[in-house]
């Protein structure tokens, strides 16, 4: 037990070849600070909590999550998918619920943690995954439009869809040419600038840039206003029964959130890096401790950032000091540089959102996909709507649902039912004696299928029941047998059942399901055993 617990906290290992890696460690943080300045203050404005909200949840989220999680490279802080699940919660309970249903959601990822569920997210069929990645970027690409065009007409609205909408709709076209051409100029820069310099990443030449055609050209655009010079101090949120109740939903949505994208976030990473794997377990707990501690100074949820962990594996990180480095480094553009930041063109980083969204969606992933299979096709294609259209949890739900049903669908395919010629010479009276061989699962997927053949077999006297290639048995599979097993022999066909596995037997017995053989003696375990009894009953008749 306390071994276990220990399992979850920070050891000294989670720094070994410190020695030898720390400059690129050094390196690798400040290359994924500055790419997660723009991200982090974007995603507070599209997530209605803030542009202040969304650079506190970088830093203070993503130097707990550093030291406490499971993954050594792993990077935390906003990220769009939280987005889009944590808007339509703070448009309908207000920004005042914030800080409240961040602290929830970390509690439930830590006990998610401290159950050792980590390793339940393996269960996420791929093309879920994917569909749920083209939803979000779908929804991060509209969440932008509002800021495109100089609007905040349905900004934080439940649907990206609708808010887009209502935001063209009711934009001032004589001025919104304006934040148009910062968004343009944005996304020009970042697809140009790798060709020029991969030293200093585009997004913050873009953003220099807009921000300085801003201040030349005197275009009066929003911004993102002024920002605290410092971190704000811890407070409780407050708390209250009806509160409690009215965010449990919200902030077990946050948590699934949370605890899929960090694991999912975590398992790419370490697929693409050199380092050692990493503890799913204490990778929940450690995103919790960060929502938490996010909660507490006024952030948002944290996740595993899958773009900055990119970026972190990318330069060549090796230990958590690059995490750690990221956060310290954010920390500082507070404290030196928070009122140059807070002029900041909004639609300057609704830009950079777009080519995030954009870039999310890896157009030979989804050819791959499609082409899979035709199941593989409509998970993909089902996951993604309802990601949009509907909610992000229920459209992981879906598709969880919708794989389970084609893998069961192809496990009850499957399950067969074979007539076989009896082994060794022939005799006189084998045509009475039919051997069937059972193949596949024999669950409630397929058992009345199965079984229902073997009850429609006719003129026999005995029917031998090979049940040694059954891999998998369940009650349904069994009572059923039962059932064929004395129908046959209320039509007068001995029935004799061969090679259970041993595994298989005792669910038989407390079925009852041999209770219907003539005699105790028709189970048997051997083939040749089974036709010489079967022969036996012919030549007896």
């Amino acid at each position: 037990m306390i071994a276990g617990i220990r399992g979850l906290l920070p050891g000294p290992t989670d720094y070994a070849g410190l020695r030898r890696s720390w400059r690129g460690d050094l390196l690798a943080g400040v290359s994924v600070g500055v790419v997660a300045l723009p991200l982090a203050l974007g995603f507070g404005v599209t997530s209605g909590a803030g542009a202040e909200a969304g650079l506190i949840t970088a830093i203070v989220a993503g130097l707990v999550a550093a030291v406490f999680g499971g993954s050594g490279i792993q990077v935390s802080g906003p990220t769009g998918a939280m987005v889009v699940v944590l808007a339509p919660i703070l448009a309908k309970e207000g920004a005042g619920a914030l800080a409240l249903v961040t602290v929830m959601a970390g509690v439930i990822v830590i006990a998610a943690g401290a159950l050792r569920l980590g390793r339940l997210v393996g269960l996420i069929p791929w093309p879920v995954i994917e569909g749920f990645t083209l939803g979000i970027a779908l929804i991060i690409l509209l969440q932008q439009v509002p800021a495109a065009v100089g609007s905040t007409e349905g900004a934080h609205g439940a649907k990206a869809w609708a808010a887009a909408f209502a935001a063209v709709t009711h934009a001032d076209w004589s001025a919104a040419w304006r934040t148009l051409a910062l968004v343009a100029s944005v996304v020009v820069i970042m697809a140009v600038w790798p060709r020029v310099s991969r030293v200093v990443p585009g997004t913050i030449v873009a953003i220099v840039v807009a921000t300085g055609a801003v201040v030349v050209l005197g275009w009066e655009v929003p911004v993102i206003g002024e920002l605290p010079a410092g971190l704000p101090a811890p407070a409780l949120p407050e708390t209250s029964l009806g509160a409690l109740e009215a965010l449990a939903m919200p902030a077990l949505a946050i948590a699934a959130l949370a605890a899929i994208e960090s694991l999912l976030s975590a398992r790419v990473a370490h697929a693409r890096a050199v380092v050692s794997g990493y503890d799913a377990d204490r990778e929940l707990v450690g995103q919790g401790l960060a929502s938490i501690a996010s909660g507490l100074v006024g952030g948002m949820p944290a996740t595993g950032a899958i773009a900055r962990t990119a970026v972190n594996v990318r330069s060549g990180a090796r230990t958590r000091l690059a995490a750690v480095t990221h956060a310290l480094v954010l920390l500082g553009v507070v404290v030196v540089a928070s009122a140059a930041v807070a002029r900041v063109p909004l639609a300057a980083l609704a830009g950079v959102l777009m080519v995030t969204a954009v870039t999310m969606v890896r157009p030979a992933v989804v050819r791959s996909v499609m082409r899979a299979s035709r199941q593989d096709a409509v998970l993909f294609v089902v996951t993604a709507l309802v990601t949009v259209s509907v909610d992000l949890i229920y459209a992981i739900a879906i598709g969880v649902a919708g794989a389970a049903l084609f893998a069961l669908r192809a496990v009850a395919r499957a399950a067969g039912v074979h007539r076989e010629e009896l082994p060794g010479d022939a005799a006189h009276g084998d045509e009475r004696i039919a051997l069937l061989r059972l193949d596949g699962a024999l669950f409630f997927g397929a058992a009345d299928r199965v079984l229902e053949r073997v009850a429609r077999v006719h003129g026999v006297e005995v029917v031998i029941l090979r049940m040694s290639q059954v891999r998998m048995l369940d009650t349904t599979g069994a009572q059923v047998l039962g059932e064929v097993v004395a129908s046959l022999e209320r039509r007068g066909v001995t029935v004799l059942v061969k090679g259970v596995q041993p595994r298989h037997l005792p669910l038989l017995e407390h079925t009852g399901a041999l209770d219907a053989l003539a005699d105790t003696d028709h189970l048997v375990d051997d083939l040749d055993a089974a036709v010489a009894k079967a022969r036996a009953v012919v030549s007896a008749g």
